[in-house]
C-alpha cells in the first residue's frame, strides 16, 4: 500500500489551506498557513490557477490530501459513491469522513489522521467489540469504536482531554471520554462535514 512519507506542511502550502495533518501543531502560530509562507518550488509565490480544469484538479487535490489518501485508494471510493444513490460529490464526503481511521481522529483519540491510521493498522482499535486493522472500512450508524485494552493509552487520554476543551467532536458522533470511546450517531450531512473543498469540481474532474 502506498503511502505519503514526505513534508505534509507542503500539502498545505500547495493547497493553500489548512489541512490538519500535523493535529494540534496545525492550530498553533507554528502552522506554515500561519506563517504566510507561500507554495513550494521555484515559482510558488506566483502560481496562479488559471483555468476550469486546474481549478477542479487543485480541488481534487485538496481533498485526497485532506484525508491522507493516494490517487487509486481516492478514485476507488469516488467510483462506489458514484454507484451509491444520492449526490455524488456528496455520497464521496460521507464515505471519506466515516472511514475508521477519520473517525478515530474526528473522536480525539489520535492528535493526527496519520496518528489514527497508524494505531488502526496496529490493531489497537475494536469496532463493535471486534478488532479491525484496516482503516479505509466505512462505519455505519450505531457502530461502537472503542480502544482495545493493554494500548499505551497516555497519548489517547490527552489528545481527548484536549478534544473536550475544544469542543471539536463532531455531532453526529458521541465521544465517551472515560471510556475512550465513541459511536456514530448517523452519517454526517454535508453541513456536518466542515471540508473547504467545492467537491462538485470534483465530480466534473473524473466526469471528463
Amino acid at each position: 500500500m502506498g503511502r505519503y512519507l514526505g513534508s505534509v506542511c507542503v500539502l498545505c502550502r500547495r493547497e493553500r489551506v489548512k489541512l490538519f495533518l500535523k493535529g494540534n501543531r496545525c492550530l498553533t502560530s507554528k502552522c506554515a498557513i500561519e506563517q504566510k509562507r507561500p507554495a513550494p518550488g521555484q515559482h510558488g509565490a506566483d502560481f496562479k490557477k488559471t483555468s476550469q480544469y486546474g481549478d477542479q484538479l487543485r480541488e481534487k487535490q485538496k481533498l485526497r490530501r485532506f484525508y491522507l489518501l493516494q490517487e487509486r485508494p481516492f478514485q476507488h471510493q469516488f467510483l462506489k459513491a458514484l454507484r451509491t444513490r444520492g449526490k455524488t460529490g456528496e455520497v464521496l464526503l460521507q464515505r471519506l469522513e466515516t472511514r475508521l481511521d477519520n473517525v478515530v481522529y474526528r473522536l480525539g483519540l489520535a492528535p493526527s489522521r496519520r496518528a489514527a491510521r497508524q494505531i488502526v493498522m496496529h490493531g489497537h482499535v475494536a469496532v463493535n467489540g471486534r478488532k479491525l486493522d484496516i482503516p479505509s472500512v466505512i462505519l455505519k450508524s450505531g457502530d461502537l469504536v472503542q480502544l482495545r485494552q493493554g494500548h499505551e493509552l497516555g497519548m489517547s487520554k490527552a489528545c481527548v482531554e484536549v478534544a473536550k476543551q475544544r469542543k471539536s467532536v463532531p455531532d453526529w458522533l458521541d465521544l465517551s471520554p472515560e471510556k475512550l470511546s465513541g459511536k456514530v450517531l448517523h452519517i454526517p450531512a454535508r453541513a456536518d462535514i466542515q471540508v473547504p473543498v467545492q467537491e462538485q469540481q470534483i465530480v466534473e474532474y473524473y466526469s471528463k
